[in-house]
């Protein structure tokens, strides 16, 4: 069965803001079984918006799923488009208007008159209730076509679709195969294209699909067949020859961040983790701490900018960073080191680097990222590596990396290179 995927909102069209609601539903109704064929995006005009709506019901589409323009401000129209295009006028939904008042109730704050918009659908829709917000959802049928219309606010959205969408699609189509996504780092979308690839090359009923997140790229795994058991044993066995064959540049399933799966090898194996960031600004600890229960590995971090910072806080002799320079196999040791003694981690990692634009030179051009590793009982190691890119893209680079190392060092690795 087709779909398309409707995007409202001036914002998204004049690009200030990036759509990541649509790609999101593309993938979820891809997994129910649907065919995305569309994906649109239209601006606050209601004209506009009018026709778009009568255009995809005269279309061969037989779902259409939609976000944004259900605000309580005058340019959000799509409520209003609706009952225009499909001769639908608006009423007030009374319980809703009531759950609305009760929200701003329980923050002490009388409704504003404008919220009460919210509560207005068109005729003979469906509520589809919002649990984490004020707009409301709703879908109605026109012309045999299904249409849902959610906030544009993604975890609103994703909150309406999960508890009501994907419901009331879940009887519409039946799955045609089973998938297994598997994220990994450390490969290029091309590098992992022809490994996986050439690993399937003569498996029957398997398509294979890549999705790029900078810096992680998803491997898609479908085995195709009309059995739904027997296509999740076949994707199951699949995707575990795939992590056999790529080794730990597979870190996870779709669920699991790299962070997330670093953390849980450190609380599996007991041991706990420090740092000691330059160049990237405490960016690394902040990946780890996005973690739920993360205190029971990560014991703490240290973002020592200055070389002054390096020598108070860590411990690095001045003598080191006048010989060898801030950016040095010397200075991340050493800083590893230091960041491991000061709260007796089992562990500690080091970043020290020029992320630029500025302060590169022939010898340590831009990009230049030095790490550390310091573990309780073994030798202090440390790697170079030279990353391309914008500032944010190469302290990110170098985040993953030193996550990387972390995780070789937790699974007890002879580390050679990050």
């Amino acid at each position: 069965m087709q779909a398309a995927v409707l995007s409202i909102g001036t914002e998204l069209t004049r690009g200030e803001l990036f759509d990541t609601n649509a790609g999101t539903l593309a993938d979820r109704l891809t997994a129910l079984g649907f065919e995305v064929v569309r994906m649109q995006t239209v601006d606050d005009d209601l004209g506009r918006i009018v026709a778009t709506l009568r255009e995809l019901a005269a279309s061969p589409v037989r779902v259409v799923v939609s976000t944004g323009g259900l605000g309580p401000t005058s340019d959000d129209l799509t409520a209003a488009a609706v009952a225009e295009a499909f001769d639908a006028p608006l009423e007030r939904h009374e319980a809703t208007l009531a759950r609305i008042a009760q929200i701003f109730a329980s923050f002490g704050r009388p409704m504003p008159p404008n919220n009460e918009k919210q509560a207005d659908v068109p005729r003979g829709a469906t509520i589809l209730p919002n649990p984490v917000g004020t707009a409301p959802g709703f879908s109605l049928e026109r012309d045999g076509t299904l249409f849902f219309f959610m906030p544009g606010v993604p975890r609103e959205m994703d909150a309406i679709f999960e508890d009501s969408v994907k419901r009331a699609l879940g009887p519409l189509v039946r799955p045609s195969g089973h998938q297994i996504r598997l994220r990994t780092f450390g490969l290029t979308e091309s590098e992992l294209a022809t490994r996986a690839e050439a690993l399937f090359a003569d498996v029957p009923d398997v398509t294979l699909g890549y999705r790029a997140s900078f810096p992680e790229i998803e491997l898609k795994i479908l085995a195709r067949g009309d059995d739904p058991r027997e296509c999740e044993e076949r994707a199951r066995a699949l995707a575990q020859k795939a992590r056999e064959a790529l080794g730990d540049a597979v870190f996870g399933d779709e669920t699991t961040s790299f962070p997330a799966a670093v953390g849980e090898i450190l609380r599996r194996r007991g041991l706990t983790l420090a740092t000691a960031e330059s160049c990237t600004g405490g960016l690394l600890s902040a990946m780890l701490t996005e973690m739920p229960g993360s205190s029971e590995y990560f014991l703490g971090g240290s973002v020592v900018y200055a070389n002054r910072a390096k020598t108070a806080v860590l411990g690095v002799s001045p003598e080191t960073l006048r010989a060898h320079g801030a950016v040095s196999h010397e200075t991340a040791q050493a800083m590893a080191e230091g960041a491991r003694e000061i709260v007796d981690a089992d562990l500690a990692v080091s970043i020290t680097g020029i992320a630029g634009p500025g302060g590169g030179s022939d010898e340590k051009p831009v990009g230049t990222v030095y790490f550390g590793l310091a573990a309780r009982g073994r030798k202090t190691v440390s790697f170079h590596r030279r990353f391309r890119g914008d500032r944010e893209r190469i302290r990110t680079l170098a985040a993953y990396v030193a996550l990387r190392l972390v995780k070789r060092a937790a699974e007890g690795e002879d580390l050679e290179a990050p």
